[in-house]
């Protein structure tokens, strides 16, 4: 069974949906400890056929933003849901003039290659993003440097050169 054969719909995370999400999470193995629906932090709930099935969030900065748990229910995986989410992170990131998206990932480096991700240093991402919720966790508890950075750099329209008056 395909996308094409279900009803899917990504919606933007509600504060009542921390729940949600933080479910969908444990379920899948990941980390629950700095989420948070607060101001700068924004999530995706992917709903299949009426019932959550995945979520992403986006961690905001300056220019740049930080895609944090992203996950799919084992059940519901390898149908196309993970990338509807990735594409919709980055084009919310885009659309709010972010230039750059960092994340963490130690064992998903190829998944993330596939969107155009490439290595990054800890120190890149600490500048970039040292405010959001999982950088600040990161540095307090000290696993930052135990983590893979990945970073994907988002088209940014050039400038056009004014045309000199006659």
């Amino acid at each position: 069974m395909t996308l094409t054969d279900q009803h899917i719909k990504i919606r933007q995370a509600m504060p009542a949906d921390l729940p949600v999400i933080v479910d969908l999470l444990r379920r899948t193995g990941l980390h629950t400890a700095s989420v948070t629906l607060q101001e700068g932090c924004t999530y995706w709930i992917a709903d299949l056929d009426g019932q959550p099935a995945g979520c992403i969030g986006l961690e905001h900065g300056r220019e740049a933003s930080l895609i944090r748990s992203t996950a799919v229910l084992p059940a519901m995986r390898s149908r196309g849901l993970g990338r509807a989410l990735v594409l919709s992170a980055l084009t919310q990131a885009s659309l709010r003039g972010d230039h750059t998206v960092y994340l963490f990932s130690s064992e998903a480096g190829d998944y993330w290659k596939r969107f155009g991700f490439v290595p990054a240093t800890v120190a890149e991402i600490e500048a970039a993003l040292p405010d959001t919720p999982q950088v600040k966790s990161g540095m307090c508890r000290g696993w930052i440097h135990e983590e893979l950075v990945w970073k994907h750099a988002l088209f940014q329209p050039q400038p056009q050169p004014q045309a000199e008056a006659p």
